[in-house]
């Protein structure tokens, strides 16, 4: 079997928390994509928040602490990343904005990159398109076209066959594997939070 290297980074700040559970879904079926190509996938997992004082430092002085930097360049040489966050105030966290702008400019163009995020309603679901996704299009990093949003009700609902998370977040690993592989992506069903137009997003969240 061939390898490909994939980072998750999740922001949640609980212990645990609903972002890195979500985290965790994704990549475990990113992992069950892959291998179905006859491909290993490498996972490691980043959680933002044992790294948020030397994010803040690296800021200010501009320089990154060794195991910051660590992370900073496994980001940079994965073949695809998948990156979780909760929503606040209508848009990603400040942990999560400051860990990619400490990321090297370009550094992330052309990385293939699947977005997810956590919140308590799914009105939050609206940040995946119109705050996460621009910032991931301003690095011309590569996103999948489905987002996984998971909101309280999302846990342990809606199994295979009725949009459930779990049908979502394989939908949107296989799109990620199509991506890392060069493949053109196929229509694999319905789920997930795709790009629609804000009216369209609006009214399947209800009001």
């Amino acid at each position: 079997m061939s390898e490909r290297k994939i980072v998750v980074i999740s922001a949640g700040l609980g212990v645990p928390s609903s972002s890195r559970m979500l985290a965790d879904q994704l990549a475990a079926s990113t992992a069950d994509q892959f291998r179905l190509q006859g491909v290993e996938a490498e996972i490691q997992m980043v959680e933002l928040r044992d790294y948020a004082v030397d994010i803040a430092n690296n800021m200010v002085t501009g320089y990154a602490a060794p195991k910051l930097d660590e992370v900073l360049k496994a980001t940079v040489a994965a073949d695809a990343l998948i990156v979780v966050t909760p929503v606040f105030s209508a848009s990603y966290s400040g942990l999560f904005k400051s860990f990619f702008d400490v990321v090297e400019p370009r550094a992330l163009a052309g990385k293939p990159v699947l977005m997810g995020a956590t919140g308590g309603s799914a009105r939050h679901s609206l940040a995946l398109d119109y705050a996460v996704r621009p910032l991931f299009s301003y690095l011309r990093a590569r996103t999948v076209q489905t987002t996984v949003f998971a909101a309280p009700e999302d846990w342990g609902a809606g199994e295979a066959g009725t949009g459930g998370l779990s049908e979502r977040s394989d939908r949107a690993a296989a799109e990620l594997v199509d991506l890392v592989q060069g493949t053109p992506v196929t229509e694999r069903g319905r789920g997930g939070v795709e790009s629609k137009s804000f009216e369209e997003i609006l009214a399947s969240v209800g009001h």
